[in-house]
């Protein structure tokens, strides 16, 4: 069985303890570091290079949607959880936005903590159901329901990029690239590249003619 590194970052220590020793008890997990501030996450994920951080919005210094973008900006491999008590829109957008591939609820049970983990390291967007209602938007602005990692993927897709080419740049796997193509596809309601090339144009994702 793989083991997955985490790295778990929140501004109570005690909750990315308790957090910490209970996902250490799991073969599949195996916890890395603890981060109690923005700038600290950063720090230890350029050290360690963890399959995912745990990531807690709210923490002294930078926030946690700009320490994901920094994460992400020196190493796109890297997939980013968010763990948070903020139920508002502006948080779950904002953190996706800055390529965060999942949001979940620190009221949530252990069991569906579990589950977010595998879903994201397995390539899947995860998000708890008290706010997906949150991302369900009209037609004319599909572009806010694509994560961050959405987003970067339909850009190169519109740039001609293949599957392997796509998945070197992110440094993710074929299989990954194609489960975001499909579920980018679904959620455009577009289904072919050409139609995903002039939407990326329109959007202003690509300046490609």
């Amino acid at each position: 069985m793989k083991t997955y590194t985490l790295i778990i970052a929140d501004d109570h220590r005690i909750v990315h303890h308790g957090i910490s020793q209970t996902l250490n008890s799991e073969p599949a997990f195996t916890v890395l570091a603890q981060a109690d501030t923005g700038e600290a996450v950063v720090s230890l994920a350029a050290e360690h290079n963890p399959d995912l951080v745990l990531m807690d919005i709210s923490m002294p210094g930078i926030n946690g949607m700009e320490a994901t973008r920094r994460i992400l900006a020196a190493n796109p491999a890297i997939r980013v959880l968010a763990l948070s008590m903020h139920t508002e829109k502006i948080y779950v957008q904002g953190m996706l936005d800055a390529g965060a591939c999942g949001y979940i609820l620190k009221s949530c049970s252990y069991n569906e903590l579990v589950t977010a983990l595998k879903s994201v390291l397995d390539g899947h967007i995860y998000l708890s159901p008290e706010v997906t209602h949150l991302l369900i938007t009209d037609a004319s602005d599909r572009l806010s329901l694509l994560s961050g990692r959405e987003k970067q993927v339909l850009t190169l897709i519109a740039e001609g990029r293949t599957t392997r080419e796509i998945a070197e740049t992110l440094y993710l796997s074929g299989r990954t690239i194609d489960i975001h193509r499909k579920n980018i596809k679904e959620k455009l309601d577009i289904h072919s590249i050409a139609g995903l090339t002039k939407y990326a144009v329109a959007k202003g994702l690509t300046s490609l003619p």
